[in-house]
């Protein structure tokens, strides 16, 4: 537990709560003025914004999201986030910090047991991972493959959770582990 005098010395945020079920926004308003916070109702009033599941809302705004699927917002927390792991997570995502709850962050994908990588990803999949050894951004191999970003982002997490890898350099390491040559022909 902080000491008093570093509780006083935390910022009062103004936070707008987005909850689609009536009772569960009352839960999380009274969350966030027990935490001394301020609720606001617009998105221009407010320094965070929380609320649950997938959060439509597009702002320039950092958002904490409960529940649901991890999203690419700042702050993610699952449904059974205590008050206190709310309140310290909207400090952060205020600050400019981004959040996982706990074991989230190094879960990754788990590996398929597959003997080789030929059998193990498409030709398109290999395609991706030639241009990712190539040092291309997502939006340069869309351009090259002709294909969409999102398509390209597809195969990307694809291939990461092929291999059981979380990062570009990873993919490369592993594919390169299992003796893999990475070609690609445009």
């Amino acid at each position: 537990m902080r000491p008093a005098a570093e509780l006083a010395l935390a910022p009062c945020l103004r936070v707008l709560v987005l909850a689609a079920d009536p009772a569960h926004r009352d839960g999380l308003l009274a969350i966030v003025r027990n935490a001394g916070h301020q609720c606001v109702d617009t998105m221009e009033a407010a320094d965070v914004v929380l609320c649950e599941e997938d959060c439509p809302v597009h702002a320039n705004k950092p958002i904490l999201a409960l529940g649901g699927v991890e999203a690419d917002h700042r702050g993610w927390l699952p449904w059974d986030a205590s008050a206190s792991q709310i309140n310290a997570a909207l400090g952060a995502v205020a600050a400019g910090l981004a959040v996982r709850a706990a074991g989230e962050t190094q879960a990754g994908f788990a590996s398929m047991h597959e003997p080789s990588l030929h059998g193990l990803l498409t030709p398109r999949e290999l395609e991706v991972l030639g241009a990712i050894d190539a040092g291309l951004t997502n939006k340069a191999i869309a351009r090259r493959l002709g294909i969409s970003l999102h398509t390209v982002k597809f195969h990307v997490e694809s291939v990461f959770r092929k291999l059981g890898v979380r990062t570009r350099t990873e993919a490369l390491a592993k594919a390169r582990e299992r003796r893999f040559g990475i070609t690609v022909n445009l």
